[in-house]
């Protein structure tokens, strides 16, 4: 009896690497890719007003500018860490908080996995210590409440119950971060932050 295939478990970016969603590398990953994939992917579903998505890439800015009003002297890697928090969906998508709950541990396990990889490529601890999954499970949140009120539909009351309530972001910045970009515009703004991180001393 002929044995069944192995169902093919990797993705093929366009810089030509292969990433392994079983046994993730490093070595396969570009940050080019995750600016790419982040700035194609739509947060909330896709259920969000104006003619653009709300991307990931946008989300990531986002959430980094507001973890900075939390703390103005955050640690550079720990800022880039921020910025990367979500980077595993430019592979799996992002998907909506009741589904993962529904998937419960099999996402979570591919979820970290990837973020193992992505951290250990760009410099930062492969495990993060407590404090900073903290730190960005907040300034996640705060940024989910200005999208939910400003983007998704939601009023300020029912927003504050699932995701608290933020710190302000003036009114320059909120226009910038909550203003859908296009994924060029998006991609482009997310490397650049990405640089800029990378960069500092």
């Amino acid at each position: 009896m002929k044995r069944a295939a192995t169902p093919r478990a990797w993705q093929r970016m366009l810089s030509g690497r292969r990433l392994d969603l079983l046994d993730p590398s490093p070595l396969d990953i570009e940050i080019e890719d995750i600016a790419h994939g982040l700035a194609r992917v739509a947060r909330w579903n896709g259920q969000t007003i104006g003619p653009n998505i709300f991307s990931v890439a946008q989300h990531s800015l986002l959430v980094e500018a507001v973890s900075r009003k939390i703390s103005v002297n955050l640690d550079r890697r720990w800022r880039l860490a921020v910025l990367l928090h979500d980077a595993p969906e430019y592979v799996i998508g992002d998907l909506i908080s009741p589904f993962k709950a529904v998937l419960r541990a099999d996402y979570k396990a591919v979820e970290n996995r990837l973020l193992h990889a992505i951290s250990l490529r760009f410099g930062l601890p492969g495990h993060w210590p407590a404090e900073l999954v903290d730190h960005v499970k907040k300034a996640d949140r705060h940024a989910a409440f200005l999208e939910a009120t400003n983007l998704a539909g939601f009023k300020e009351a029912e927003a504050k119950r699932f995701f608290g309530t933020p710190p302000g972001l003036d009114a320059a910045a909120k226009k910038r971060y909550l203003t859908p970009w296009n994924a060029e515009t998006a991609e482009k703004r997310f490397l650049a932050r990405f640089k800029e991180l990378s960069d500092e001393k």
